[in-house]
Parts: C-alpha cells; sequence; structure tokens
C-alpha cells in the first residue's frame, strides 16, 4: 500500500495574529532590557524567596561582567547570562558574535540550553565535539537531529559571526554565517526532557570562560499563520502534504460547527467537542501535528476513523492526547495514558 506523509499544522494560540517586524534587543549604549540570569544557578532556589534572593545577587554580578564598549553588549567571561527582561515564543533571532582562543557560549532560546558556540580548534573541547562547528543544539541528546552541525561554518577567532536562529514550536533553524547548520530539528527541553519546550521563556546569551562580544541583536515574533506558511513550506519539500489551510476549516467534517481557526490553530469552541475528522481517507502514513492541551483536557487522534462512532473503537485506534497528571486521571491504566494506542 502507498504511504503517505502528512502535516497537521495547528500551533498554539498565544501566538500573534499580526505579522511583526524585527525588533532591536540592544540599543548600543547600556544594557536597558537585559538582566543578569545563570538558569543552572536560579533553578537551584527552592521558593520564591530564595529565587528573587538568587536573581537579585545575579544583578550585582551582571553589571560587574556585562558592559558597553564601542556598541558592543561585552561579557568578560564570567558572571551571569545576559537575559532578556521579555519572554519570547515563535521568533527569528539575528545576532553577530565575535569571541576568543578556548571560550565556550551560546544562546538559550526560551530559556533552554542552547545554540552552541564554541572555540572549535580548542583541544578539551573537541572531545565534546567542538571540531564540528558552531550553530548545534549542543543540549540534545545524543544522536538527536540537530545536535551536530550540519557543516562547519564558523570563521577564524577574532573574525565576526552571524546568526540567524529561526524557532517554531520546538522546531529549530539555525544558519551560521549564511550556511545552514541546523535544519528544522526538535529542540529538546534540557530541564525536563519528558515534557516538550516551554510556550515562551527568556533569550539568554551564556557567558563561559572567554570574552565574547555580542553586536546587531533583534528578534521577529513569528504569528501563528506565518508560523504555518513557514512550516508548510519545509515540511512540502520533505513530501509532507499540509491539512490545514491556517485560515478555515476546508477540507475537514464532522463537528465543524463547533471547532474554529484561532490565529492559525484549530481550537474546540468553549463547552463544545466532538469528532473533527478529514474529508480524504489515508492508508499508511507519517502524521505530524503540534498540540496544546489545557490542564486536564483530554483528546485524540483517531487513526482510521470510518467517520461516525467512538474513535477508540469504530476505526484502528485512537492515539491518546491526555493531560494524564491530573487528579481525575489519576485511576487510568498505564495503557490510557498520554501517547498511548488507546482502543
Amino acid at each position: 500500500m502507498a504511504r503517505t506523509s502528512i502535516l497537521l499544522i495547528a500551533l498554539s494560540a498565544f501566538a500573534l495574529s499580526v505579522k511583526a517586524e524585527p525588533v532591536s534587543l540592544f540599543n548600543g549604549k547600556d544594557l536597558s532590557g537585559w538582566h543578569g540570569d545563570n538558569p543552572h544557578t536560579t533553578v537551584k532556589a527552592k521558593t520564591p524567596e530564595e529565587r528573587e534572593k538568587s536573581l537579585a545577587e545575579q544583578q550585582v554580578e551582571f553589571k560587574d561582567h556585562w558592559s558597553v564598549e564601542n556598541g558592543d553588549l561585552v561579557n568578560d567571561g564570567h558572571g551571569p547570562y545576559a537575559t532578556t527582561d521579555q519572554d519570547y515564543g515563535d521568533i527569528e533571532f539575528l545576532v553577530d558574535y565575535r569571541t576568543v582562543p578556548t571560550a565556550d557560549s551560546g544562546i538559550y532560546l526560551r530559556g533552554t540550553p542552547q545554540v552552541q558556540i564554541w572555540d572549535v580548534n580548542h583541544p578539551p573541547s573537541i572531545k565534546h565535539g567542538a571540531d564540528k562547528g558552531s550553530g548545534g543544539l549542543w543540549n540534545n541528546s545524543p544522536g538527536a537531529a540537530g545536535k551536530d552541525p550540519l557543516v562547519r561554518a564558523d570563521r577564524p577567532l577574532g573574525e565576526w559571526n552571524s546568526f540567524k536562529i529561526r524557532q517554531l514550536g520546538a522546531r529549530t533553524w539555525v544558519w551560521l554565517n549564511g550556511q545552514a547548520v541546523v535544519e528544522n530539528a526538535i529542540m529538546e527541553n534540557y530541564w525536563d526532557r519528558a515534557r516538550p519546550l516551554p510556550a515562551k521563556g527568556p533569550i539568554h546569551l551564556q557567558t563561559h570562560g572567554g570574552e565574547i562580544r555580542w553586536r546587531n541583536l533583534s528578534v521577529k515574533e513569528i504569528s501563528g499563520a506565518e508560523a504555518n506558511a513557514l512550516l508548510r513550506g519545509d515540511d512540502a519539500a520533505a513530501g509532507f502534504t499540509s491539512l490545514f489551510n491556517g485560515k478555515d476549516l476546508g477540507g475537514w467534517a464532522g463537528a465543524t460547527d463547533n471547532y474554529e481557526v484561532v490565529d492559525g490553530a484549530i481550537q474546540c469552541k468553549a463547552g463544545k467537542g466532538g469528532v473533527l475528522h478529514t474529508s480524504d481517507e489515508y492508508g499508511d502514513f507519517v502524521v505530524r501535528f503540534e498540540f496544546k492541551v489545557p490542564p486536564g483536557g483530554n483528546n485524540g487522534l483517531a487513526i482510521r476513523y470510518p467517520g461516525q462512532g467512538d474513535t477508540a473503537y469504530t476505526g484502528m485506534c485512537e492515539l491518546q492526547v491526555l493531560d494524564n497528571t491530573a487528579g481525575k486521571y489519576a485511576k487510568l491504566d498505564e495503557r490510557q495514558y498520554h501517547g498511548s494506542a488507546y482502543g
């Protein structure tokens, strides 16, 4: 039987509805818009009071180790990370950097490590993959897509390098000096690998053992509709067919009156429910989609659903989409947990 690749894109409803323009993150004069926060330090706080104390102490260190020189944002290799005051979700981030021998740095997205920056010729770092180049998602699991850059695109130490980083959901693209080094790779949640990336979080500029300079920092927030368009273009090249146009429920049948499109995402209307299914039928296929479940939510992806009846039993099965950590589901069997083939 022919195998079909299908793409269903339903990005989170928090995304912006208006196409944004790039915004500068650094004024070239002072540290406005930034504060100090090493998340590896802050995460150790066990209470809100301890967290506030830790952040206050880091602000003192931040001013000692970060400065502005000749329009560059400069770190001396020590202190907490420079952290945006604002949190970001889907973005395109542009930045130039210049570093020195033995330095190690990186860019954290949504508060999560990291797009790696190396001295690619530093012998102690080569055993960790520095010779492969900068730009990889170094904190991904061994062998995971994106962990190692596709090419080594670093310029010689002392020269400026340029990053363009795009993140849509957990999917991440990185271009270094105009070359693609990460393409459509999932960035893992370093803090809890069983969970996806946070919906939003700050950008951190890491400091780790050597001077690094940053300039031309800007961010463009990407709306749900724009994210859908970008993802459709990327996945179409990989043989996927989009099932959702990001605008309406064309191509869908079933309880269409109970659903709506909000900021490029299919969303169930408050107090409503029912089964929404494709008008077309599929045999063997690969499907990719993103979803956002509210606390206590219960949904699923029905496979080979005939258009009527209980999705778990009348078709092949239902792939469970469920907040099984909610108290009301405490008595479920493991076979009914999120991600199970239920039915």
